[in-house]
């Protein structure tokens, strides 16, 4: 047999590729349009609880991506107390496949593509669901997705107001200072719920619960509003769908019965949110297939679990610019 070798980029070859807005929102752009036209595979993520739930778990993500010829496997942990050890919540890796061969291509330090991907898949969703001319926005917490979430959505909107809130006075504070400091303008850092989500344009919730608990109410939302709920552990009210034009999702496979966790994980297993009663995928949304936003008075719920073909889509796009720019390692394989 031939020698194999894989492309290996650290989480320092990463920071290097000095990845654009552009870039990223584009590579995860292309993988939702290509499932929504049927040109991927998405294998719901499954869940590794070496202890237990209040502690953390690992996800595993699966999928492959037809027109970009590459499959992928994520595995991101999600352990919620890893600031008192000075560790990042969510560290990740992610391993790319020739979909054809099974060959191994790379293995790529995935943290900040998990941050990044999620980011776009937020902004994605504004793009074609938010009412043009958004001012305000009201975002809740400060994990390292969320830091992309505000940043994307701000390059979309040029927003008048940004709200956030944490429940770590530190976390909140830090995230407030990183954020003026990389758009440039003021950031509100409230103490509360209510006074970072009430009357805004765009609601977006990452919090961080150990439990389900509803701290988001309904009666916060005004009509129009965007509203994107992504929380392990639902922080919304039973009643939260019930004033929604429409709702929207990643992938049904993730968010449909028999899957644990997520913001309107009670919703579905109760009968309240189901195939039938969802609007869209976005990438049918994004592929033309399915309307988005139709009028400034609807109200609109995106909820996104995470796919594992905006991983590889975003894994793929760095490994080309790594290529071009020189940057990163080759590990041998066989």
């Amino acid at each position: 047999m031939e020698e194999i070798w894989i492309a290996y980029l650290n989480a320092l070859d990463v920071a290097a590729l000095e990845l654009t807005d552009d870039e990223i929102v584009s590579a995860v752009e292309e993988a939702l349009a290509a499932q929504g036209r049927g040109e991927t595979v998405i294998e719901p993520r499954v869940h590794l609880v070496p202890e237990s739930t209040e502690k953390g778990h690992f996800n595993v993500l699966r999928g492959s991506i037809a027109p970009l010829g590459v499959a992928g496997v994520k595995v991101v942990g999600d352990f919620i107390g890893n600031y008192r050890l000075g560790l990042p919540s969510e560290m990740a890796l992610l391993n790319l496949f020739d979909p054809e061969t099974g060959m191994p291509k790379a293995v790529l330090d995935a943290t900040s593509v998990t941050d990044m991907r999620t980011g776009a898949m937020t902004a994605i969703g504004a793009r074609y669901l938010a009412r043009e001319g958004c001012k305000v926005l009201g975002h809740i917490g400060a994990r390292g997705t969320a830091y992309w979430n505000v940043r994307l959505l701000d390059r979309l909107f040029d927003f008048e107001e940004i709200r956030i809130h944490s429940r770590r006075p530190e976390s909140r504070e830090a995230f407030g200072e990183r954020l003026e400091a990389a758009l440039g303008k003021p950031i509100v850092v409230t103490d509360n719920w209510r006074d970072c989500l009430e009357g805004a344009d765009i609601l977006v919730e990452a919090s961080r619960l150990a439990a389900p608990e509803p701290l988001f109410r309904t009666e916060w939302v005004k009509k129009g509003a965007f509203v994107v709920p992504y929380g392990t552990m639902s922080a919304v009210e039973f009643s939260l769908t019930d004033i929604m034009d429409k709702i929207v999702v990643d992938d049904w496979g993730q968010c449909g019965p028999g899957r644990p966790f997520g913001a309107l994980r009670r919703h579905v297993d109760e009968g309240k949110l189901t195939e039938e009663t969802l609007h869209a995928e976005l990438g049918q949304i994004v592929a033309g297939m399915r309307p988005g936003r139709e009028s400034t008075d609807e109200t609109i719920l995106f909820w996104h679990r995470g796919l594992s073909t905006s991983d590889i889509a975003l894994g793929r796009a760095m490994l080309e610019k790594a290529a071009r720019m020189g940057i990163g390692q080759r590990l041998r394989f066989a």
